[in-house]
């Protein structure tokens, strides 16, 4: 549907993409409250939001009955408006979702069989996100992908776990029809779940955070007002594979002395004299679930040495950085819940003095596991909510 000729401005596409990031970061949201949050009248944010109906962004529902009182409307996205495939690739499986405005992933299809050959796993993926393309046809607007691996300029580079290196991901998108072009966006999953946390997780309002998530390794992101800093070519937050281990180990990566060889299970494994699993996170799980039933001062060793390099690691990156804030996603938080003391003595004892009366906090993020899906679905959202990307919608 083409906007009307006296539809919405260049500014009032402005003012429409801010009150669609409104109701994704406020669930919930009245239009009353909305308009106050974008400082525009509430007759204004009524004429705005009748438009935005008409081309299906955003519709309201009536409120949840809350005694007596003049009855109210929650905003929400509308249910034919655009959406998004979300797509995460990790050492244990792959998940498929959408999402519409709201950023919310909902799962269409996973599975936890991966293998070391990355052609029968990408096209066991192009197959579903072909189907749902399908299904919804041109409703999706855009396909985002998490991978857990080092990615450059879009591409997966290296993907150590499972030996894949150099992938071109543009294969997800299997044969569109001829007059449509998705993009398609890949990121790092550490990178995605920062992201997520300081969109609608922990982080959620502050200036600068430094997130943190360990699977098999570990990466992370600096996310400065809501957008993560990526480098030159999308490869920064390879936390991991700073040298704050010992160099004369070499790191699958190619590199020496790697962080990531002393915070996973990995060395979980090496402090117990246990060969190398080869699941690395499945054994740290196992690991927590046996300390929890478990006595003595050998596991607690082992947590205690992992979660000391966390810790210690962790107050380098902030000497470095200076967040507001640390949060922590994956295996990295309960390891720093296994070994409290450890962990809080080598953060403090890494910090630079005038830190050391207020060190940024260290918190647990809200996303968990789930924070690379959580972070794709909303970097799709926000490439589908561009100013000029709502009006192509409008214009469609």
């Amino acid at each position: 549907m083409a906007i009307p000729s006296a539809g919405p401005t260049a500014a009032r596409w402005l003012t429409a993409a801010r009150l669609i990031d409104v109701v994704r970061t406020q669930p919930g949201v009245t239009r009353a409250s909305a308009a106050q949050e974008l400082g525009i009248r509430s007759g204004a944010a009524t004429e705005l939001l009748a438009r935005l109906r008409r081309v299906a962004l955003l519709d309201e529902s009536p409120a949840p009955a809350q005694g007596r009182g003049r009855p109210t409307t929650v905003l929400h996205a509308h249910p034919s408006g655009p959406l998004v495939i979300a797509v995460e690739l990790s050492l244990t499986g792959w998940r498929v979702a959408t999402a519409d405005l709201d950023g919310v992933p909902r799962v269409a299809a996973s599975t936890t069989r991966m293998g070391r050959d990355p052609m029968p796993v990408l096209a066991e993926i192009a197959d579903v996100v072909g189907a749902i393309h399908g299904q919804h046809g041109e409703r999706i607007r855009a396909v985002s992908v998490s991978v857990a691996g080092a990615v450059r300029d879009d591409r997966l580079v290296q993907f150590t776990p499972l030996d894949w290196s150099e992938i071109d991901l543009s294969g997800l998108i299997a044969e569109p029809p001829a007059d449509v072009k998705l993009p398609i966006l890949v990121g790092n999953d550490a990178t995605l779940a920062g992201l997520a946390e300081a969109r609608t997780g922990s982080a959620r309002g502050v200036g600068t955070a430094l997130h943190l998530i360990i699977a098999v390794g570990l990466g992370g992101a600096l996310v400065v007002e809501g957008v993560p800093v990526i480098g030159a070519h999308g490869g920064a937050g390879e936390y991991g594979h700073v040298p704050f281990g010992d160099p004369a180990e070499l790191c699958p990566c190619g590199a020496h002395g790697c962080w990531d060889l002393t915070v996973d299970g990995r060395a979980l494994a090496r402090h117990r004299g246990d060969p190398p699993p080869e699941n690395p996170l499945r054994y740290a799980y196992d690991l927590l679930d046996a300390r929890r039933t478990t006595t003595g001062p050998e596991i607690q060793r082992t947590f205690d040495l992992v979660g000391s390099s966390l810790g210690r690691g962790i107050a380098g990156l902030v000497n470095i950085h200076d967040p507001d804030v640390v949060t922590l996603g994956g295996l990295a938080a309960p390891l720093r819940t296994a070994a409290r003391e450890p962990f809080d003595a080598a953060y403090l004892g890494g910090l630079m003095s005038f830190r050391k009366h207020r060190p940024p906090e260290v918190i647990d993020g809200i996303h968990g596991d789930d924070g690379p899906l959580h972070g794709a679905a909303l970097r799709g959202v926000d490439h589908i909510t561009t100013v000029d990307a709502l009006a192509e919608w409008a214009d469609r």
